[in-house]
């Protein structure tokens, strides 16, 4: 089992930047890939940015890539998105995943077996 405990949410201004951190803890070391998505009431989770945990390769959607971005540290079994240049429709709950098989398809949510509780981030204009 792997628990991951997202922090760093919080209110900003359009224009901000924000640095979400999910910290992992179990058999972390066991773990393929960790991925960012995020929510919006209504809406199915949309992945914004995912990395393999042994190798650090990266995958993002087009619509965040540049603005957002998704880094590790394998010591601390910390992930970490950095979310620059923030949009109000950036306003979401935004949730860490951890999936423990190889995958081809990191952008899917069920290829995670692990979540986070959410954390929401809000952009106001």
């Amino acid at each position: 089992q792997v628990q991951l405990v997202e922090s760093g949410g919080g209110l900003v201004q359009v224009g901000d930047s924000l640095r979400l951190s999910c910290v992992a803890s179990g058999r972390s070391s066991d773990l393929y890939a960790m991925g960012w998505f995020r929510q919006v009431p209504g809406k199915e989770r949309a992945f914004v940015a995912g990395i393999t945990w042994s190798g650090g390769t990266t995958v993002y959607p087009g619509s965040v890539k540049g603005r957002l971005t998704i880094s590790k540290d394998n010591a601390k079994n910390a992930l970490y998105l950095q979310m620059n240049s923030l949009k109000p429709e950036d306003t979401a709950v935004y949730y860490c995943a951890a999936a423990r098989k190889p995958t081809f398809a990191m952008a899917y949510a069920g290829s995670y077996n692990y979540w986070g509780q959410g954390t929401q981030v809000t952009v106001s204009s």
